[in-house]
Order: C-alpha cells, then structure tokens, then sequence
C-alpha cells in the first residue's frame, strides 16, 4: 500500500501489559519496525491501527512511543459469562496437545526408607504438571521408577536383616554404610509381628532375599500411603530389576556397542559420552561386573522411548541429580532418540520453618522430617499450595505455622475461603428458590464484577503456558489473583437482592467463578471446600 518500505517483518508479538489502563494485550510492533522504515514508531502505530479490520472484540488504540493496545470490549467480556458456564467443568481445557503420548516420571524415591520434604515437592510438581498437561490434551501417564536393583537394596536388604535379628534378640552387626535410620528398627519390629522368626532359621542368603523382598513391599506400602495422603496417585510403578530380567538392559549395551559408544578400560565398561560433545566418558558397567545407576537409566530410558512409544519424556528429578542431565540427553543421543524428546527439571533443595527458626529434623526420631510427619502436621492442601508457589529451580522455605493458621494471612486459606462463600451464597440462593439459569451477564456493569470476569477468562491462557513451558508454578498466585478479585466483587456488589434480574446476573457471574476456581484448584490437586 505504499505506507511503509519493503523489507522483512519482524515477528508479530502480543504481549499482556503490566499496567491495566495499556489494555489486555499490546504490541510493540511499531517500534521494531521504526528504524528499518525510517518513521515515527507511532505514525506506524496509527497506519497499522486505521487498516484493522472492524471486530465486536477488541477496541483497538495507539500509544507512545509506539505501541499498539487492544482493549477487550465489556460486551465481549460479559459473554464469557455464560460460555464458562456452558463449559462448565470442561473449562480450561484444551487440545494442544492432540492426544501426544507424554510419560511425566516424578518421585521415584529408592524404596529404602520414607519419603522426605524434598520428595513432596517433586510429587506435588510431577503431579501437578500431568493434570495441566491432561487438561491441555496430551495423553499423560504418571510413573514412579522403583530402584530396586543394584547397590542401595542391597545395603538395604542388609541392614533390614541385621535389624531383623536384633529385634528378635540376636546379635546382629550392621552393615558398613547401612540405613541407620529409626524407621528401619521399626520396619524390623512389624515383620517380626508378621512373620515371628520364621527368617532366623533359613540359610543367610535366602533370609536375606525373602526378607529384603517383604520389607522392600512394606515399605513400598507406605510410600503409596504418603503419595496418596498428598493426592498423588501413579499409572505405573515401573522395577528397575525388571529390566534385567527382560533382558532389555543387555539389548541396550548391544546397541550401544553397535554404535561404538561402549569402551572396556581398566576393566570396566565405559560410555563414551565425550564422543556426544560431554567433557568426560562415563562407566556403565564397574570392574566388578555391578551395573552403574547411569547403566540402569539408558536402558530405561530406551524402554520409555522405543518400546513404549512415548513421544515425550519429563523427568523431574532432585538437586543432588543436576550432574546426571547432559549425560542422560547424549545417552539418548546415542541410542538415536532425539535429546529434546526427553526435558529434565530439577527440583531444589526446601528449608521447613516454624516462624523464624529453621527445622532442621524431625521431633520423634531426631531424622530428617519425612513427608508422613509434614501431612499430619499441615495437611495435604497447605502441602500443594506452598511447594507449587515456587519455581521448581528455585530454593524455598516452607512456613509451617504460616501454613496452619485459619486466617487471611495464609493464602490456601484465603483461595479456599472464596469457594467456601462462592458455594454458601448459591446455598442460599437455592433457598430463596432464586436460579442463575435465566440471568442475563449484560446487566454487569460494576468495575468489580468486569474486573472479576477478566480475572476468570484468563485460565485457558494460563494452562497453555504452563504445558508449553512446563511451569506450573504459577497456578497457586492465579487462583490467590482469582480470589482476591471474588472478594473485592463481594464487597463491592451484593449478590442477592431486591432487584431480582440483578440477582440473577450476579448468580451467573459467582456460579461461573466457582467453575473457574474449582477447576483451578482441581489443576493443582486441592480440594475446593463447600464449607469453612
């Protein structure tokens, strides 16, 4: 049209502004084009804005020094009123992902002891992230990976049966690097309850194994226990023994010698990772003939990708594995599977505090607070708001009496209490045999109630972004956000009133705010209560 020079677009961006009066979205276009275009950035601005086609959605504006701002208009805004409330539980969702088959692996704690703080943020993350990746349309299965081959069950078979025997009076030495912990002395105590001395009798390595194998069970037992406390519930508990069994462990060293990847030094096997671009080579197999943990997870790994087809793989594991990410991406390299088909987060390190001081250990044993003791303490609901207000990469301290206290000061109070009355004032609509089903949204006009419904509309928004960039930590200070705008409505507008189409209106408008909030709620595993 001969407004502006030829040359190459630059990509096109919207963007939310971070002032409310710049709009609900803005672009910045204008300015990127300016100096290419040898114009004013804002006479750019006024060109693009006066060939936009006319639309009942957006009021479209221009600012300085160049950006374009598009304003979502209140009769588009009312409308979504009624959309959220056909969409009812469905609302949120999305098909981003096209039924894409995801493994989202979290936890996997060895099943040598008890779940602990760092764990919960894992499992509140990992499950928090399949639920969003669910409602934005990826065929998710949630695993738990259960080491129960190699060193550590072995350490742990050992210590249970020195434990064991001591129990029943026996003169029993531990171990040299055996679990210490109380929790064994007391799974020692529950299989003499079970089985009495039925061990002390069998030859030591048969002892041992059926031993070991029973409390390995009792203690898987009650890491589900905990797990589900929590809400958090697996598709699949996958053994690592079951890949030697199977003999996948050996068809993946088979392919990896194949591929000239596997180097027998000093005895050892060794991965040759420093030929995928690592600073050093990695040993696979010890000059003992132990497979290493690094050995185990190749060929879980190939397992997840070849023989069960998953498109995409997210790991989420603790700090103490932020070493293990580049050589797992060139191990996938190896066996010819994309790297970026497999995404790594890690999880940092939690501080416990009560007020100021610090928790360093647990009250009854003198061990590190287990995740059994930090549920009866706070609950599960407290557990999932706080571990999920922070992004997995950053460190956190969790406020045990802040997450107790019954009041406005703590938020999973604060976003509970909004469904609470959301539900106590349809309770009591219900009574009065007053229905929201025939309210018309465009007698909202209140500044609160628009700024309510632009709070609502956000969610879908919200889902994709967090399943693109894997970052569901911004679910909690959504529904705090989602919350604070309820409440500023209820102060600012009486829901019931004499005028009854008014009533009605405002119904629609609460019924489909807590649509919204319960399914926020839902995303992050919480229950939303009907009464406090």
């Amino acid at each position: 049209m001969g407004l502006l020079p030829p040359g190459t677009l630059p990509e096109a961006v919207i963007e939310r502004p971070q002032k409310p009066e710049h709009g609900d979205y803005a672009s910045s276009l204008p300015l990127k084009l300016a100096r290419s275009a040898g114009m004013n950035p804002i006479q750019i601005a006024r060109h693009i804005v006066d060939r936009l086609p006319a639309e009942e959605t957006f009021e479209v504006s221009t600012a300085p020094p160049g950006f374009i701002n598009f304003r979502l208009t209140n009769a588009w805004i009312r409308a979504q009123v009624q959309a959220i409330l056909d969409a009812g539980e469905t609302y949120g969702d999305l098909d981003l992902g096209q039924g894409e088959r995801v493994q989202v692996e979290f936890v996997s704690g060895n099943p040598t002891g008890p779940l602990h703080v760092g764990h919960a943020r894992g499992a509140v993350l990992g499950s928090t992230l399949a639920n969003i990746l669910s409602a934005a349309g990826y065929a998710v299965q949630r695993e738990y990976y259960v080491n129960d081959a190699g060193t550590q069950i072995d350490i742990f078979y050992r210590s249970l049966h020195a434990r064991y025997q001591q129990a029943l009076g026996r003169e029993a030495v531990m171990p040299e690097n055996g679990y210490q912990g109380q929790y064994l002395v007391d799974l020692a105590g529950e299989l003499t309850a079970k089985a009495g001395d039925r061990f002390l009798s069998l030859p030591p390595e048969e002892a041992l194994s059926q031993l070991g194998e029973m409390g390995k069970e009792m203690m898987l037992a009650s890491i589900k226990e905990d797990l589900e406390r929590l809400g958090v519930k697996f598709d699949s508990w996958f053994s690592e023994r079951s890949l030697y069994e199977r003999g996948k462990f050996q068809d993946v060293l088979d392919i990896l010698r194949q591929k000239g990847y596997l180097e027998e030094r000093e005895g050892a096997l060794w991965f040759v990772s420093s030929a995928l671009g690592e600073d050093k080579d990695n040993v696979v197999v010890r000059s003992t003939g132990l497979p290493t943990y690094f050995a185990s997870d190749i060929a879980y790994h190939y397992d997840k990708f070849v023989e069960r087809d998953f498109s995409k793989v997210i790991n989420i594991w603790g700090a103490d594995h932020l070493g293990h990410v580049s050589r797992m991406k060139a191990a996938a390299g190896a066996l010819g599977i994309d790297p970026s088909r497999l995404q790594i987060i890690i999880g940092q390190m939690v501080t416990l505090r009560r007020g100021g001081e610090i928790v360093r250990a647990s009250k009854r044993t003198g061990d590190i607070v287990t995740l059994r003791e930090l549920l009866d303490e706070v609950g599960a609901d407290p557990c999932r708001y706080f571990f999920l207000s922070h992004s997995a990469d950053s460190q956190m301290d969790f406020d045990l009496e802040l997450a107790k206290k019954q009041s406005q000061e703590n938020p999973v109070y604060y976003v509970q209490y909004a469904h609470a009355r959301i539900a106590s004032i349809l309770r009591n609509a219900q009574e009065r045999s007053i229905s929201h089903l025939e309210g018309d949204a465009a007698r909202l006009t209140d500044d609160s109630e628009l700024a309510l419904i632009r709070k609502m509309i956000l969610l879908p928004e919200l889902v994709e972004s967090a399943a693109r960039n894997l970052e569901p930590h911004y679910l909690p200070h959504y529904a705090l956000d989602l919350a604070t705008a309820f409440h500023w409505f209820y102060q600012q507008c009486r829901v019931i009133t004499q005028e009854e189409e008014l009533t009605k209106a405002r119904l629609q408008l609460v019924r489909a705010c807590q649509i919204v909030l319960a399914k926020t709620l839902k995303l992050m595993g919480m229950s939303a209560p009907e009464q406090m």
